[in-house]
């Protein structure tokens, strides 16, 4: 047997899977709190973190009779996080502040304004620093007995990792996002480092490709598992979602239509892609990069439009939408919806809120403005990954996250991406623990998926039309905001 860990942001999953049938024997899920207040403050205890991890591996343990048979474990995590721990028992010294913290903004405004966009560019291939810098900017200022030698500054992943190991190590991913990891170099920067005056030496350091690290004696202890079995990890948690699906073409994108919307996919060594907000770390299985492209939407703005429009009580309003999009899945022409929720308002930028419904008149009811949302979300990851399909980067699409359920988001993407292959992930719940286990070769990590059929509910020529409506809209409104650049590519030779 082999165990898949999936630690989110507000739940732990454990899934134990046959290593020859790849089957899945036996998954748990436990919620994880988040303490929070108008400060910005997102928080988790990580002692709370280490044991509903070590409860959840022991009742899958308990539920199969015992985990003698275990032959591997992996572990992926949200990346971002922030914890100050000690190095040589890996006790936490803080609580963990969660990747969407708020609170350090100021000194990460303050730390982005310091160098031109260039700067950042040129080694992190994003627009801005990692909000880790910030955040050891203001921990310094609030607890500076904090930073010293006998301590390290880790995140989610690492923490978790050092319960089964005792060794720090990180993913790629989780550096950038601290702001340590310098793209040309593919390693962790002493110049980046002392713009927090830190040096490397404060972060765990990376981990090497698919490589494993033994189960130690009290990890084994711990979680009830054989001493010595590969430990593999952490990855990131969209790292890990991709590695699920890479095997459905020779060129995916895996999009996860989950609480923000994020598009990940493989550029080849002859392209090269900027955009403000990308992750790009070595890929995990071929030459060339893995590109981790969030989208200024998500579940969110879609949880925000199912209880304005359709009904306050969830449950309630999941039913109900599915009787709206089953009458039409687009709203009438000339109705557009631009879904950037959470982000700063375009024409007030010290107020928080830039979507807009553009186009209503005297018959425009909540039906409509909630099809012009749903719409609105899947014409925006469409522009965002145009230049992505136009080039060829991409040959199929698949689809994950609680929105990849819904009919209409699936008929508006296929259609949106004609000529490339749409899925649907079976399972999607689980296919984060699939993923981490592609160290263990086999077929155990790929997950299963079905083709999504786009021809039904949505009239191309409609949905191209309300396209390129959106697009005009978009350019009139946004069309100086930075953030709202879509994904570029460019041969390397040019």
């Amino acid at each position: 047997m082999l165990i898949g860990i999936d630690l989110g942001t507000t739940a732990l999953k454990v899934a134990v899977y046959d290593r020859a049938a790849g089957t899945l024997l036996h998954g748990v899920e436990r919620r994880l709190p988040v303490e929070t207040d108008a400060t910005g403050r997102r928080e988790q205890s990580p002692d709370v973190v280490a044991r509903v991890l070590r409860q959840a591996v022991r009742h899958v343990g308990k539920a199969l009779g015992g985990l003698e048979r275990v032959r591997g474990v992996a572990l992926a995590a949200q990346g971002g996080s922030t914890i100050i721990a000690e190095r040589e028992t890996g006790a936490a010294l803080t609580p963990m502040m969660l990747w969407n913290d708020g609170r350090a903004f100021p000194e990460f405004q303050a730390l982005a304004a310091s160098k031109p966009v260039r700067y950042w560019r040129t080694r992190t291939q994003r627009d801005e620093p990692g909000m880790g810098l910030a955040r050891v900017a203001w921990l310094s200022e609030r607890n500076p007995a904090l930073f010293h030698d006998k301590n390290i500054y880790v995140g989610a992943g690492e923490y978790a990792f050092h319960q089964f190991t005792g060794v720090w190590r990180q993913d790629v991913c989780n550096a950038m996002q601290i702001g340590v990891y310098d793209s040309r170099r593919n390693g962790l920067s002493k110049e980046l480092a002392a713009l927090a005056d830190r040096t490397t030496d404060f972060f765990a350091p990376l981990r090497a490709g698919h490589d494993t690290v033994a189960l130690s004696a009290a990890g084994a202890k711990r979680f009830g598992l054989p001493e010595g079995i590969p430990v593999a990890g952490p990855y990131m948690d969209h790292e890990a979602g991709f590695l699920s699906v890479a095997h459905v073409s020779q060129r995916p994108l895996q999009c996860s239509l989950g609480t923000a919307w994020v598009g990940n996919f493989c550029l080849p060594e002859s392209m090269t892609g900027t955009s403000p907000f990308q992750f790009a770390i070595p890929a995990p299985h071929a030459p060339g990069q893995l590109v981790i492209q969030p989208l200024l939407t998500g579940n969110v703005t879609w949880d925000w439009a199912l209880e304005q429009f359709v009904d306050r009580n969830t449950r309630r309003a999941l039913e109900k939408q599915r009787a709206l999009f089953a009458s039409a899945v687009l709203p009438a022409q000339g109705l557009v919806a631009l879904p950037w929720l959470n982000r700063p308002n375009a024409l007030a930028p010290d107020c928080l809120g830039s979507a807009c419904l553009l186009g209503m008149g005297p018959s425009t009811d909540r039906a409509e403005m909630i099809r012009a949302v749903a719409a609105g979300m899947c014409y925006e990851l469409a522009r965002v990954f145009e230049a992505v399909k136009s080039c060829g980067a991409i040959d199929s699409v698949v689809l994950s996250g609680g929105a990849s359920q819904g009919l209409n988001f699936q008929s508006c993407v296929s259609g949106l991406f004609a000529g490339a292959s749409v899925h649907q992930v079976e399972d999607a719940a689980w296919m984060g623990t699939r993923g981490v286990l592609h160290a263990f070769g086999g077929q155990v990590s790929q997950a299963k998926v079905r083709p999504v059929d786009g021809g039904d509910g949505v009239e191309q020529d409609a949905l191209m039309r309300g396209y390129e409506q959106y697009l005009e809209a978009f350019h009139r409104l946004y069309r100086d905001v930075t953030a709202g650049q879509p994904y570029a590519v460019e041969n390397r030779k040019s």
